[in-house]
């Protein structure tokens, strides 16, 4: 039988219990902590810190102080990428971002979501859809993005947008929800 968190990596319906999630919550407590106290180090020593997280980090990704995630081990980082000021990604399932990918202060980046029957939230029961960011993105600040979604190449996502469907490569989107712009 699978543990809860390989029914969580899987994107299996899960509960987010149990001594082994809870050991990989605090070793990701104790890193943002030591990380989102580090302000006065170089943009040098901040790589080797996102290493001992994140599942990869390419050449020259960097996170802007204060960052908080769930995991870390399911986010992947392309060459170059950028997040600014108060990033949250939710990553209960894989995230990835692709190379020169800039994303905005504020902005959240949400795989945990829930059953919509009742009767299966009540149970405790959770899910995580994966969100995929292509390269050469741009999302503004506090845009929003769920579960599940794909960000194609070289899209924008204008500033507080949620985007809760997969925008096209080359695509602007805006708004609550997020609605493709002519350009």
């Amino acid at each position: 039988m699978p543990t809860e968190k390989q029914k969580m990596l899987a994107g299996e319906l899960y509960v987010a219990t149990g001594e082994e999630l809870a050991a990989d919550g605090r070793r990701v407590a104790e890193w943002m902590d030591r990380y989102n106290a580090s302000i006065a180090r170089t943009q040098r020593d901040y790589p080797a810190m996102l290493r001992e997280l994140l599942g990869e980090v390419g050449e020259g990704a960097y996170i802007r102080l204060p960052f908080h995630c769930d995991y870390g081990y399911n986010i992947s980082l392309g060459r170059g990428v950028f997040l600014n000021f108060n990033c949250v990604i939710l990553d209960v399932v894989k995230v990835a971002i692709g190379d020169g990918t800039q994303i905005g202060p504020g902005v959240q980046i949400l795989t945990a979501d829930h059953p919509r029957d009742p009767a299966r939230r009540r149970a405790g029961l959770e899910l995580g859809p994966p969100v995929t960011i292509g390269r050469n993105v741009w999302i503004g600040a506090a845009a929003i993005i769920l579960p599940g979604v794909t960000v194609g190449d070289d899209a924008i996502v204008g500033a507080g947008a949620v985007v809760t469907r997969d925008v096209r490569s080359g695509a602007t989107v805006v708004g609550n929800p997020a609605k493709e712009r002519a350009a």
